[in-house]
C-alpha cells in the first residue's frame, strides 16, 4: 500500500511553504550573548538553599571521585580515564534535574553524571578497566552505556525518546556531548530528527575548550555552539558551566519543555577541563599553565562554597562534613578497584549472539576440555607437591 491509497490520504493536499520561507521565527530560538549565571548574581537570593547545599556536597565528591579515578590509572588498576576535573558542574547538574524514569545518555568522559545519578561508583568505572560489556544494566539504572565513539549515543537518545512519546510514556532523554562531537555528522542528525519530531530530548554540550588538542576556534565560526540550534529549529541555551545552579537552573527549564511537548533544546555549557584529555595525554603541548590557572579561580567547587559560605548556609563543620564523606566514598572505591577480579573465560562466549552459532559452541565446547584438562593437571601437582 503507498502513502497515497491510505485512509484519508485524497483528502490530504500537502502546501509546504515557500523555499525561502523560515518554518520558524529565528529570534526566540536564539541564545542570549552572554552564558546564563546564578552564583554571585542577584538570581542567587531565589536559589533553593537545600538544592545548593546537595549541589555542593555532590560536587565535592565528584572531585574526590576524579581524583581517585586518575590515581588508579597511575596505580594500573584502570586502563584509561577521561577526568571531569572542572566540569563537574555539569555532570551533578545533567544527573539531578532527571526524574527516575528519564534516561541520560553519557559520553566516555561522563562516569561522574552515572554515578551521581546513582550508579555504583566501581561500575561506573568496569568498561575503563577492560571487563565486557559497560559494567552495569542500562535498563536497571536508565542510563545509556558510556559511549567511547564521538556522538553516537545522541541519534540513540533521540530514538528513545521519540519511541517512549509514541507509546505514551512520560520520558526525557537527556544527551551529553562535548565540543568536539559538535563536529561529528551524529550530533547534526540526531538534532535535525529530534526538532522534526520534536522529540522530548535534551541535548548537553560541555564546551571544555579542547576536542582532545583541537580548540573550539578551529572547529567551528559560529559565535556559539548554542547558535546551531537555530538552524534545526530548536531553542539554544548558552549557560555558565561552572555555576551548577544555572546548569541546574537551565536544564530544568529545558527538560519540563521537553516533557511538556515543547521539543528539544540544545544547552551550551561553557566550562573547562582542568585535567589533561586522558591518562594517556600531555596537554601542556597545546595550552600553557596559565590558561589552566586563569580558569581555576572560575572552580565549580570554589565558586559553589563561596556562595554557600557568603550566605550563612554553609560553615567549617559543613566543610569538613562534605570533605569527610568524599574522602569515605574514595576510600571504598579504592579498595574494591584493588581487588583483582574474578574472571570466567568460558563468558567469552556468553551474550555473544542471542542463540549461539555452531561456531561458538564448538569453540566453547573445545575451550572446556582444555581448562578441565587444566584443572586436572593443576590438581595433580599440588597432590604431588604434598607428598
Amino acid at each position: 500500500m503507498t502513502v497515497q491509497e491510505l485512509p484519508g490520504a485524497a483528502a490530504y493536499q500537502p502546501t509546504p511553504p515557500p523555499a525561502w520561507k523560515p518554518l520558524t521565527d529565528p529570534a526566540p530560538l536564539l541564545p542570549d550573548p552572554e552564558p546564563y549565571r546564578v552564583l554571585g548574581t542577584d538570581a542567587a537570593a531565589d536559589a533553593d538553599p537545600e538544592l545548593l547545599l546537595r549541589l555542593y556536597a555532590e560536587l565535592v565528591r565528584g572531585r574526590r571521585y576524579n581524583a581517585q579515578a586518575t590515581a588508579l590509572t597511575k596505580q594500573g588498576r584502570l586502563a584509561v580515564y577521561p577526568s571531569s576535573t572542572g566540569q563537574e558542574a555539569c555532570e551533578i547538574a545533567a544527573a539531578l534535574v532527571l526524574e527516575e524514569r528519564d534516561w541520560l545518555f553519557p559520553s566516555y568522559r561522563d562516569t561522574l553524571a552515572a554515578v551521581a545519578r546513582g550508579l555504583d561508583p566501581v561500575e561506573a568505572l568496569t568498561l575503563l578497566r577492560g571487563d565486557r560489556h559497560t559494567g552495569y544494566d542500562p535498563r536497571e539504572h536508565r542510563i545509556a552505556p558510556l559511549c567511547t565513539p564521538l556522538a553516537t549515543q545522541l541519534p540513540h537518545a533521540v530514538g528513545l525518546a521519540h519511541a517512549a512519546r509514541l507509546k505514551g510514556d512520560d520520558v526525557v532523554a537527556l544527551a551529553m556531548v562535548g565540543d568536539g562531537g559538535t563536529s561529528e555528522g551524529d550530533f547534526h542528525e540526531a538534532l535535525n530528527f529530534a526538532a522534526v519530531w520534536k522529540a522530548p530530548v535534551v541535548f548537553l554540550v560541555q564546551n571544555n575548550g579542547f576536542a582532545i588538542s583541537v580548540p573550539l576556534a578551529k572547529q567551528t565560526a559560529a559565535p556559539s555552539l548554542a547558535h546551531k540550534a537555530v538552524g534545526y529549529g530548536m531553542p539554544g541555551r548558552l549557560v555558565d558551566g561552572n555555576d551548577a545552579a544555572a546548569v541546574h537552573q537551565v536544564l530544568s527549564e529545558a527538560v519540563e519543555r521537553a516533557r511538556s511537548g515543547g521539543g528539544p533544546t540544545l544547552v551550551e555549557a561553557i566550562t573547562y577541563r582542568m585535567d589533561a584529555h586522558t591518562n594517556a595525554d600531555d596537554a601542556t603541548r597545546y595550552r600553557g599553565d596559565s590558561e589552566v590557572e586563569a580558569w581555576r579561580a572560575h572552580d565549580p567547587v570554589r565558586l559553589m562554597e563561596r556562595e554557600l559560605t557568603a550566605r550563612g548556609l554553609l560553615g567549617d563543620d559543613g566543610i569538613e562534613e562534605a570533605r569527610s564523606a568524599a574522602e569515605r566514598m574514595a576510600a571504598a572505591l579504592r579498595e574494591r578497584m584493588n581487588a583483582d577480579p574474578v574472571l570466567d573465560p568460558m563468558d567469552l562466549f556468553a551474550q555473544v549472539y542471542a542463540e549461539q552459532t555452531t561456531q561458538l559452541r564448538e569453540q566453547a565446547a573445545r575451550l572446556r576440555v582444555e581448562l578441565d584438562a587444566e584443572n586436572e593437571q593443576d590438581s595433580t601437582d599440588d597432590g604431588g607437591a604434598g607428598r
